[in-house]
């Protein structure tokens, strides 16, 4: 059997075992259900690093045993945001209470999110207080709610990027030279930089050498925030759920190798979104950048 019909076999099989108590008129039924379902559309699919085939219990029975979940998105997919929003419904269902985390919120809007997320604050007076990514409310303000409606912590993980852009104008060592408040917003200094791991060396070329090594800096500034503050929130029995930009979790870099450091023991699971036009059967080169693979269809439609 190949991978687009052993996937196609699986998404359909719990139908199929069912259907042998099933009255004839429902088991013709299942059977229009299984024939549309092979024949349409493929929204996306899961994959294990090895390129087999992953259900989506699977993924969140992994989920569910792991100290952290990175969930590693594009930005604009919607695939992928309904997931991460599916994925805490179905370890809420399991009763678990993940803590959940964004690179898209920064850490200095954390009592702002705060009181959203413990009702001090309603939608209009965050949406006024907080710095938004402008896809927030399509894309990561349901995330928002179900902390809000089930009493999670939500921690806005990123560096405010005023920070990150004086990095990419002094280098890290021009952290040095914030005052203290500033600095608490901030992993402690000084924060250590490796520039032969291969995605930030990959980001002066991807400069064309404009910046030199202060355009990696600047991305590298925002890993240790972010991992220096997931570290501060690990869950107590369930897993911290991290949302950010898949550039940010690849190949266990970025923000994995700055919680590491501090952390190396933790249970660590990685998802990694890509796009492809068949997602039934994933590019090699996709394989290698998280312990999951989620793949959608790059003509879905794009949220902004």
């Amino acid at each position: 059997m190949n991978t687009k019909h052993s996937i196609r076999h699986g998404l359909i099989a719990c139908m199929a075992a069912t259907a042998i108590w099933m009255p004839t008129h429902e088991v013709q039924a299942q059977k229009a259900v299984r024939k549309a379902l092979a024949e349409s559309p493929t929204a996306y699919a899961l994959f294990n690093a090895d390129g087999e085939p992953m259900s989506w219990p699977e993924f969140v029975s992994q989920a569910s045993r792991a100290d952290v979940v990175f969930f590693g998105e594009l930005h604009d997919d919607p695939i992928m945001h309904w997931l991460q929003a599916q994925l805490v419904r179905d370890l809420l269902d399991l009763d678990l209470h993940p803590v959940l985390g964004a690179e898209m919120l920064e850490a200095d809007d954390q009592l702002v999110v705060n009181e959203f997320v413990d009702g001090t604050i309603q939608e209009d007076k965050f949406k006024a207080a907080a710095n938004l990514w402008p896809n927030h409310f399509t894309d990561y303000h349901p995330l928002l709610e179900l902390a809000r409606d089930h009493g999670l912590t939500f921690v806005a993980t990123n560096i405010p990027r005023r920070y990150a852009s004086h990095v990419y104008k002094h280098g890290l060592d021009g952290l040095s030279s914030l005052s203290e408040e500033a600095q608490s917003y901030l992993p402690a200094l000084p924060i250590p930089f490796d520039i032969t791991l291969p995605g930030y060396d990959a980001m002066l070329s991807m400069g064309g050498g404009h910046g030199g090594e202060t355009l990696p800096m600047a991305q590298a500034v925002k890993d240790a925030t972010m991992a220096h503050w997931i570290g501060q929130h690990l869950g107590d029995g369930a897993p911290f759920v991290h949302m950010n930009g898949a550039y940010h979790s690849q190949n266990k870099e970025g923000i994995v190798w700055y919680l590491k450091q501090n952390h190396p023991d933790l249970n660590i699971l990685t998802i990694h979104g890509h796009l492809q036009a068949d997602v039934l059967v994933p590019d090699s080169a996709a394989l290698t950048m998280g312990d999951v693979i989620l793949i959608t269809n790059e003509n879905m439609t794009r949220t902004h």
